[in-house]
């Protein structure tokens, strides 16, 4: 390679953008070099040169070149001047035909080059003899692309018919092969096994979702959920499940944050049971039972507390916190009792009602942050450190509760495709029959033994209140700590005494404190 063949931008009206694409699937015969190779010697033979790379790995063929991260944003002229493109084969422009004609004619329409490697010359779309063979080779390209659509597409109904594992694994577990690019053998959970000792710990999948289903199970303050808990994992330096799961296949990770949505559809999913999943829904056997090909997360009990606790809410409630500052929904103006907000530098808590025309509140309380943190912190350690640190976590019983549950969710799987009309004849109406008969049998035999259900536990952790104070991760799980307490606290302008006051559950402690004396010294004056 010289330096002619790639140089900025100059002008001379062959300043070409090489093109380079993998798909998402393993692509050996047009490697990353192969592909630079074949664009250099193509745009060398039209004596142009390349000004840049739209390197767009892991796209699919069936991409539309616009909508490709790389190349997108040259077509759509985002990325500055150029004259054309130069690509290793058409079916590197892009495998839809429809998607790669419209690129060639808009190259056409806009007096850009198109240039391929073993095409003389750029392709000219207004010649019939070079557009019917540019049109010839975008056809060869679809037709290879719908053809290893079906074959992934049978591949995919195959493995669901034997009960085998295919495409992409949910997070929290891991395929284990034999051996290097042997077919899968089972799946197992993911523990962290495939990451360097110095972040097992971190990536400890299953760990990672465990805490937190069972932080939002056991929380009572509507500040733990999905965001404020994907929040605090991206906190961590957590990978978020696509790094994770580009890590483990030896990619480097791109850095995104995790996403409370996506969080959410994870905690519900029956896939954390373990179950063969298809379209959102676990595959079932001859027997109507879920095909299970893993080691559940958690059990149906736990899974059902899940999906109660996710389950969308008729009265919207304020949004958490997913920050890591201890005031943020703590401080509020003793004034007008409306929420503070941090502000200035050096940063301070201050009301904003006055400003947002909610209230007349003058003088609006301001006070520094590193003061009413210092102050806080001291009195909720002095008032409640030697306590006891106490846990509320969710028990999922002893087991036949979780059985039965699975029973009886697959009896109502069972009882709805009926409902749909799937088991109309006469063949299909017997089947439904018996297997809706023995799910019956199993329902009232579990229904005879005792069970130990499921609920909400308070345990000691062996920890005061001021260990956990001083060992959390980052003022996010202190303010969490302060929820759980429900301490709030009064700010009020300066001049005032008290200048802030701490109140729990909306009350002035102290104050109790006093009544309570009081009340004392009167029935002994009696």
């Amino acid at each position: 390679m010289t330096q002619a063949e790639e140089r900025p931008y100059d002008g001379c009206g062959k300043c070409l953008v090489g093109v380079r694409r993998l798909s998402r699937k393993s692509d050996a015969t047009w490697s990353p070099e192969r592909q630079r190779t074949n664009v250099l010697s193509a745009v060398a033979s039209v004596g142009g040169h390349v000004i840049a790379w739209a390197d767009d790995w892991e796209v699919s063929g069936a991409t539309n070149p616009l909508d490709r991260p790389k190349l997108g944003p040259w077509l759509k002229g985002e990325r500055g001047p150029w004259a054309g493109i130069a690509g290793a084969a058409v079916d590197r422009v892009g495998r839809n035909i429809a998607d790669t004609l419209n690129t060639g004619y808009r190259l056409r329409d806009e007096g850009k080059l198109l240039v391929t490697y073993g095409h003389t010359g750029p392709w000219d779309l207004n010649d019939p003899n070079d557009e019917n063979q540019f049109i010839a080779q975008a056809w060869g390209a679809h037709m290879e692309l719908r053809a290893t659509e079906t074959r992934n597409r049978d591949e995919t109904v195959k493995s669901r018919e034997q009960g085998r594992k295919r495409g992409k694994h949910s997070y929290g577990y891991r395929y284990v092969r034999l051996h290097l690019k042997a077919n899968i053998d089972h799946v197992a959970l993911d523990n962290g096994e495939d990451f360097p000792e110095e972040i097992r710990e971190r990536e400890n999948a299953v760990k990672n979702l465990r805490d937190v289903a069972e932080r939002i199970l056991a929380d009572r303050t509507e500040q733990i959920t999905p965001h404020s808990e994907a929040a605090r994992l991206t906190r961590r330096g957590v990978y978020s499940p696509a790094d994770h799961e580009r890590v483990m296949g030896g990619k480097e990770p791109r850095g995104g944050p995790w996403d409370g949505e996506a969080l959410r559809k994870m905690l519900v999913s029956e896939a954390a049971l373990g179950y063969l999943m298809h379209r959102g829904k676990p595959v079932v056997d001859d027997k109507g039972m879920p095909v299970r090909v893993a080691t559940s997360l958690w059990n149906r009990e736990t899974h059902e507390a899940l999906v109660r606790k996710l389950a969308p809410k008729k009265i919207p409630t304020p949004r958490a916190e997913a920050g890591a500052h201890l005031l943020s929904g703590v401080a509020f103006c003793g004034n007008c009792h409306y929420r503070q907000y941090r502000t200035g530098s050096p940063v301070a808590m201050t009301c904003h009602s006055r400003m947002k025309g909610l209230t007349n509140c003058k003088p609006s309380p301001t006070i520094y942050v590193s003061y009413l943190e210092e102050g806080l912190t001291a009195w909720f350690l002095s008032t409640y450190g030697d306590h006891q640190y106490m846990e509320t976590v969710f028990d999922p019983g002893n087991g036949v509760e979780d059985e039965l549950n699975e029973k009886l969710a697959a009896r109502n799987r069972l009882r709805g495709d009926r409902d749909a009309g799937l088991y109309d004849d006469e063949e299909d109406a017997a089947w439904y029959r018996d297997r809706y008969g023995a799910l019956s049998a199993d329902i009232k035999r579990l229904r005879a033994i005792p069970s130990r259900p499921a609920g909400m536990v308070t345990r000691p952790t062996g920890e005061t209140v001021h260990s956990r104070w001083t060992s959390a991760a980052d003022d996010g799980a202190r303010r969490q700590m302060l929820n759980e307490f429900g301490v709030t606290v009064d700010v009020f302008p300066d001049g005032h005494e008290p200048r802030w006051r701490p109140l729990v559950d909306g009350k002035d402690p102290d104050a109790q404190i006093a009544e309570s004396v009081e009340a004392m010294r009167q029935r002994r004056a009696v």
